[in-house]
């Protein structure tokens, strides 16, 4: 609930400082962080314990929450994000690895699929709470509240976990870390904190300056943006070296990554989804999505695989559904056959996460569990920052350029303001001039974006074909 409806929130937060082409910029840094945190956090809750991490994560995920209620600029709901993601994703983490501890592999998809079936329910209601907090007490306000409901409701979690924590403890099933106290020195190479900085940097300095050209007069001719590319490129460099040759602890298992079902090819599904839904929503995805995940994972359980589900399913209808939307998305498009779309990408999508995750399960042993949730939702958070990315800067090499084209002469004064505000776009009445134009503006910009997206989702043919093809009934990981 409180995902989808602060999810619904973000394009008039923006919108309200004169920003609204920035909606995808504000996820590229939360994407990033989001994603690479779960590399040593995977290490921290085998310092401090899964329960103590819950917590940790719950407070980010507060404390983003309370900034997004008090910002009052772009830049500190970005960085409002940035705690919200790294609180939020942590959970969602150590969650997945609560339910593959304590499944069976052939049973897994199924966990993973029910743990998601709220939001066939929620997902209905976002929208709807979203659309009355806009128009009662504002977006701050939506933003408050949730950050005074989230601890309440994950408190009893949290005392779950921790009972099962001292269960487990004084049943001598958890191991105390080798060598009693560290230093923090020690803690911090553990972690590898050097190795995070640099990889986090790297990708910022590459993405951000692609997504925040437009927003300099002279375009790409600055030399900080080259500046910065060049620098991050660097550091992604410096990072594999540091890695290589010094780190006493990896930043990530390597020998995780050759795999081809440990999660760097789950790149690619999120590159897509995040090219065209940067700046189109719909609750109709998210809701089939978790429908289909729940079909699926009785597949699985029924016939003990995963790779056909996907070959043969998820990523034709996957490719159909967002092909299609080139075409169906228009102003005069018939609603009917968005939905039709919408309704494929769900049931696809649903379909190729849980069969991605179980692809990077399957060809590990249990006690890697951790380390593979942890690469593959790195790479997912990657893959969606740079699919932010593009859409940031595809959309804001469009949108303004035909909205400028086709705004008539009485609005063109009004370009800015018009160009900032998803208010502002929707004050004009439907079927007036300046309406139509907008309008038509959106078109043209997503119909990039559905080109780009549905090119990018075609790699998934060789990566799914490029999976082990598992039988899941005579796998028992201990």
């Amino acid at each position: 609930m409180q995902q989808g409806v602060t999810g619904n929130l973000t394009p008039y937060v923006t919108s309200s400082f004169q920003e609204h082409s920035l909606t995808a910029t504000t996820s590229v840094m939360s994407s990033l962080l989001g994603g690479l945190v779960k590399l040593p956090l995977a290490k921290l809750l085998d310092v401090v314990g899964k329960p103590r991490g819950f917590a940790v994560c719950v407070v980010f995920l507060t404390v983003g929450l309370i900034m997004m209620a008090a910002c009052r600029n772009v830049e500190t709901y970005a960085a409002a994000q940035a705690f919200y993601w790294v609180g939020y994703n942590g959970h969602a983490y150590i969650m997945g690895i609560f339910i593959a501890d304590s499944s069976a592999l052939r049973n897994r998809a199924l966990m993973l699929a029910y743990a998601s079936s709220p939001y066939i329910i929620t997902m209905w209601l976002a929208g709807p709470i979203a659309n009355s907090v806009l128009a009662t007490i504002g977006y701050n306000w939506g933003f408050g509240i949730f950050a005074i409901v989230t601890p309440i409701i994950t408190l009893p979690l949290f005392f779950l976990l921790m009972q099962n924590y001292y269960s487990a403890n004084k049943g001598g099933h958890i191991l105390e870390p080798a060598g009693g106290r560290q230093s923090v020195v020690s803690y911090l190479s553990m972690l590898d904190v050097v190795g995070l900085i640099l990889v986090i940097a790297g990708f910022v300095l590459i993405l951000l300056p692609l997504n925040m050209y437009a927003m300099q007069a002279e375009g790409w001719e600055p030399p900080k943006i080259i500046i910065m590319i060049i620098v991050g490129g660097l550091l992604l460099v410096v990072f594999a070296l540091w890695e290589r040759f010094v780190a006493s602890f990896h930043f990530m298992p390597w020998e995780l990554l050759i795999d081809p079902g440990t999660g760097a090819l789950s790149i690619v599904l999120f590159v897509s989804y995040h090219i065209w839904n940067s700046y189109f929503s719909s609750f109709l995805q998210g809701c089939g999505s978790c429908v289909g995940s729940i079909v699926v994972g009785v597949a699985i359980w029924y016939t003990g695989r995963f790779k056909w589900l996907a070959v043969y399913f998820g990523v034709p209808v996957a490719i159909l559904g967002v092909g299609l939307m080139i075409q169906f998305r228009q102003p005069d498009a018939y609603i009917g056959h968005i939905i039709m779309c919408q309704i494929c990408i769900a049931c696809a999508g649903g379909t190729l996460v849980i069969c991605e995750q179980m692809a990077a399960m399957a060809v590990v042993e249990q006690q890697h569990i951790a380390a593979v949730l942890a690469v593959d939702g790195m790479f997912s958070s990657v893959g969606g920052a740079i699919g932010s990315t593009v859409a940031a800067v595809v959309w804001q090499g469009v949108f303004p350029v035909k909205l400028k084209e086709y705004l008539p002469a009485a609005n063109q004064q009004d370009f800015d303001s018009i160009y900032g505000s998803l208010t502002v776009q929707k004050s004009f009445p439907v079927g007036s001039e300046a309406r139509n134009a907008i309008n038509r503006a959106y078109d043209d910009a997503h119909k990039n974006l559905l080109i780009v997206a549905t090119a990018v989702l075609a790699l998934w043919i060789p990566a799914t074909v490029a999976w082990k093809n598992v039988k899941l009934k005579t796998v028992q990981q201990t």
